[in-house]
């Protein structure tokens, strides 16, 4: 049996539920955690999946989820509430002897990292080590998705972001790329890397923004800030995203150690923008 949190999916990658339909396409047999039994949940159940609802961030809920569990794929969206979910998660794991955890972190996950998101998923990594549950982190660079949900949300054909020149580097993934290493890193029987660097393509902001048929527009930060409340709604997102786009803006065109495409055969933005146009 193999746990994976957040199955259900939601607007920013889906990571969780593309490891339940990659698991069950190859005869595994899965539990899904959902935060809600919505029609998401009984299209699992629908799959072949064993559904359990609850609260990541509630010992409650989680502890029965892990029972009988060995392999546990871990993510979190980008809300409030990481690092007790990363507590809560890693304690009955621990407790039920899981022997791998998979959780996806993000690219600069460090310390010192340029956000308060990153620098919490460093913590949440060591969180898991501590614990002793084999974890492995995937450390994925920002999801196509990300930008899918900023360009839906543009107006007259724009992709707006505060990003400064056309030719700003972004280190890019598809969500799809991370939950097939995922999925990979669960049945893989042998001792893996402790830490997984996920990138798919580097791509401007421009080449991003031509891909989607749109016009780029450098937004000042203080409008960003205003438009993505309206999007996300979620002032933890926002101050996330906020900082995440100052750190490309400042590094600009320049070339950066952890700018390295490691995926083979990644899905190419162009492939993305077909897929969801």
């Amino acid at each position: 049996m193999i746990l994976v949190t957040s199955a259900a999916g939601g607007p920013q990658g889906s990571t969780g539920r593309q490891v339940v339909d990659l698991l069950l396409e190859r005869g595994e047999a899965v539990r899904a955690f959902v935060h809600s039994d919505d029609p998401r949940a009984e299209e699992l159940r629908k799959l072949g999946a064993e559904v359990v609802v609850g609260d990541l961030r509630e010992i409650s809920s989680v502890r029965p989820a892990v029972r009988g569990v060995r392999r546990a794929f871990f993510t979190y969206p980008v809300t409030a509430g990481l690092l007790d979910a990363t507590g809560v998660f890693a304690a009955a794991a621990r407790e039920e002897g899981v022997e791998r955890v998979v959780e996806v972190s993000q690219l600069d996950a460090g310390p010192e990292a340029g956000t308060p998101r990153m620098r919490r998923h460093w913590v949440s990594e060591q969180v898991f080590d501590w614990a002793g549950v084999g974890a492995v982190h995937l450390r994925a660079a920002v999801f196509f998705e990300n930008l899918a949900v900023v360009a839906a949300a543009g107006e007259g054909g724009e992709l707006a972001l505060p990003l400064g020149s056309r030719d700003t580097l972004l280190p890019l993934v598809a969500a799809a790329d991370v939950a097939r290493a995922g999925a990979r890193l669960l049945l893989e029987p042998g001792p893996v890397d402790p830490i997984c660097l996920l990138t798919g393509q580097m791509a401007t902001i421009g080449q991003v923004a031509d891909a989607m048929g749109l016009r780029y527009v450098d937004l000042p930060p203080e409008q960003w800030e205003e438009r993505a409340m309206a999007v996300y709604g979620d002032p933890y997102a926002v101050e996330h995203l906020s900082h995440l786009w100052a750190i490309f803006r400042f590094i600009g065109s320049a070339d950066h150690p952890l700018y390295r495409v490691t995926i083979e055969r990644p899905v190419t933005l162009e492939e993305f923008v077909r897929s969801t146009a």
